[in-house]
C-alpha cells in the first residue's frame, strides 16, 4: 500500500497537510501516555499534593518567624499616645452657697505624644534571640525529616503497587498452568490412563488459583488507594524494576560507618540536638530575669486645656514638651516567679537531652537494621534466583514425567506452585532490598531527591 507524503502540494493541499500534523501529534500523545508514570513523576506529584508534607512546609514557615519576633526585643519601639476629653461641672464660686446659683462649666482637653524606647541592656532579650535561632534550626531539621519521610512513603507505596501487580500476574499464570494441567488430566481420565483423583487435584489447584487472583486484585486496589492518598490522583501504569537490574550494595559497605553517621546526621537527631541548645538558651533567658534592664526613653508631644472647672474664667493652656532620659529597672522580688521559671527551664533542658539520647540510639538501631536487611536481602535474592531456575527445571521434568507416567499430577501442580511462589518472592525481595537502601540513607540523614532520580533510572516498562 502506497503512502502519500504529508506536504502542502498534495491533492487536497493545506487541509491534508494539517490533518497529517494533527495525526502525528495524536500519535505522539498516545505514545507518551502509554508509558504511564515513573517513580520520579509520582514523587514530584506527591511534593505538590501530599497534605502531610504541606503541613510540614507550613510548620517550617511559621517557625522561621520566631527570629524576627525575637529580634524585635533588641530594636527600638516607637508608639504614639493620645487622648481627648470633655468635662462638665456645675460649680459655685461664692461664699454663700445657698444664695448663689451654680454655673455650668465645660472644659475640653487633649494631649498626644510620640515615644521612642531603645533597649540598651536587656540580657533576657539577647538570650531570647539566640533561642529563636536554635528553634528555627530545630524546625529545619524537622522539615528535612519530613522530606525524607515523603520519599519513603512514596517509594513504599509505589513498590507495594508493583508487588501487588506482580502477584496478579503470578496468579494469572498459575490459573493458566493449572487449567492446562486440569485439561490434560481430564483427557487422561477419559482415555483411561489417569485416575479421577488427578482431575480433582487439578480442579482444586485451579479453584485455589482463582481465589488467590481475587485476593491479589483486592490487595492491588488497596495499595493503589494508598499511593493515591499520597499523590492525590490515581496512577495505574507504573514503571517497574527491570529483571536485569542488579540491586546495588550499600556504600560504604560497613555497618559501623552507617551507624556512626546516623547518630550524628539523622534529622531525627539534629532536631533534638538543636532543641537541647535552645533549652540551654532558655535557661539563660530565665536567669537573665534577675538582671537589671536599661532603656533609652525619648518622647515629644503637645497638650491643650481650655480651662478649669474650679475657676469661673476660661483660659487656654497649650504646651509642647520633649524629653529624653534613661530608664533603669532593677527587679527585686516577684513572688518567686523568676526562680520557678529557671527551675522549669532546667527541667526542660534535661528532658531535651534525654530525648536526644533516645534519638541517637534509635537512629543507630535503624541504620543497623536497614544495613542488615540489605545484606540479607541481597543473599535472599541470589538464593531465590537459584530457586526459580531449579523450579523451572522441576516443572519441566515433572510435566515430562507425568506424560510418561513416571510422576503424578500432584507432583506437577506442586512444582508449578513452587515456581510461581519463588518468582513472586524474588520480585518482592528485590523491591524490599531496594527500599531498605532508602531507609539506610534516611537513617544516616543522606536521603535526597537525587536518590529518587537514581532509582528511577533502574525502572522501565515491559519485561
Amino acid at each position: 500500500m502506497a503512502v502519500e507524503r504529508c506536504n502542502g502540494s498534495s491533492k487536497f493541499g493545506p487541509m491534508r497537510f494539517m490533518c497529517c500534523i494533527v495525526g502525528i501529534l495524536l500519535l505522539t500523545c498516545i505514545s507518551l501516555s502509554a508509558h504511564g508514570d515513573d517513580l520520579l513523576k509520582i514523587y514530584k506529584l506527591a511534593q505538590k499534593n501530599d497534605p502531610t508534607f504541606e503541613a510540614a512546609q507550613h510548620a517550617f514557615e511559621a517557625a522561621q518567624e520566631k527570629i524576627p519576633q525575637a529580634r524585635a526585643g533588641l530594636l527600638p519601639a516607637l508608639k504614639v499616645n493620645g487622648n481627648a476629653n470633655a468635662t462638665h461641672a456645675a460649680s459655685n464660686f461664692s461664699n454663700n452657697f445657698s444664695n448663689t446659683p451654680y454655673i455650668n462649666r465645660y472644659v475640653h482637653a487633649w494631649t498626644w505624644s510620640l515615644q521612642l524606647t531603645q533597649p540598651l541592656i536587656r540580657v533576657q532579650n539577647v538570650y531570647a534571640y539566640r533561642e529563636s535561632a536554635l528553634l528555627v534550626e530545630q524546625a529545619r531539621a524537622q522539615y528535612s525529616q519530613a522530606e525524607q519521610d515523603l520519599i519513603l512513603r512514596v517509594t513504599q507505596a509505589y513498590f507495594d503497587v508493583l508487588v501487588a501487580q506482580e502477584s496478579i500476574e503470578v496468579a494469572d499464570m498459575q490459573i493458566k498452568t493449572t487449567g492446562e494441567q486440569r485439561a490434560l488430566a481430564q483427557r487422561g481420565f477419559k482415555a483411561g490412563t489417569n485416575a479421577i483423583t488427578d482431575v480433582h487435584e487439578a480442579k482444586s489447584r485451579s479453584d485455589l488459583a482463582h481465589a488467590q487472583r481475587i485476593a491479589a486484585q483486592n490487595e492491588l486496589e488497596a495499595k493503589q488507594a494508598e499511593l493515591e492518598k499520597v499523590v492525590g490522583q490515581p496512577s495505574y501504569t507504573l514503571a517497574a524494576l527491570q529483571p536485569a537490574v542488579v540491586v546495588p550494595k550499600p556504600q560504604p559497605d560497613n555497618a559501623r560507618a552507617w551507624m556512626d553517621q546516623a547518630r550524628e546526621y539523622n534529622p531525627a537527631v539534629l532536631a533534638p540536638k538543636a532543641a537541647v541548645s535552645a533549652a540551654e538558651a532558655a535557661v539563660s533567658k530565665s536567669r537573665a530575669e534577675y538582671a537589671p534592664t536599661l532603656d533609652l526613653v525619648a518622647s515629644s508631644g503637645k497638650n491643650y486645656l481650655s480651662g478649669n472647672v474650679s475657676t469661673p474664667f476660661d483660659y487656654e493652656t497649650r504646651a509642647s514638651t520633649s524629653q529624653a532620659g534613661l530608664q533603669l529597672t532593677i527587679p527585686l522580688y516577684e513572688g518567686g516567679t523568676t526562680n520557678s521559671r529557671v527551675t522549669e527551664a532546667i527541667a526542660n533542658k534535661n528532658k531535651a537531652a534525654a530525648e536526644l539520647e533516645v534519638a541517637r540510639r534509635q537512629s543507630g538501631t535503624d541504620a543497623k537494621q536497614a544495613y542488615s536487611a540489605i545484606v540479607n536481602g541481597l543473599a535472599q535474592i541470589e538464593a531465590l534466583k537459584s530457586a526459580v531456575e531449579s523450579s523451572q527445571s522441576a516443572v519441566k521434568g515433572n510435566q515430562i514425567g507425568y506424560k510418561l507416567g513416571i510422576h503424578m499430577n500432584i507432583d506437577v501442580l506442586n512444582a508449578v506452585r513452587q515456581l510461581y511462589t519463588a518468582q513472586r518472592d524474588l520480585l518482592k525481595a528485590r523491591y524490599d532490598t531496594l527500599f531498605q537502601g532508602f531507609k539506610l540513607k534516611a537513617a544516616a540523614g543522606a536521603l535526597t531527591a537525587s536518590d529518587v532520580l537514581e532509582v528511577n533510572g533502574l525502572l522501565g516498562y515491559g519485561k
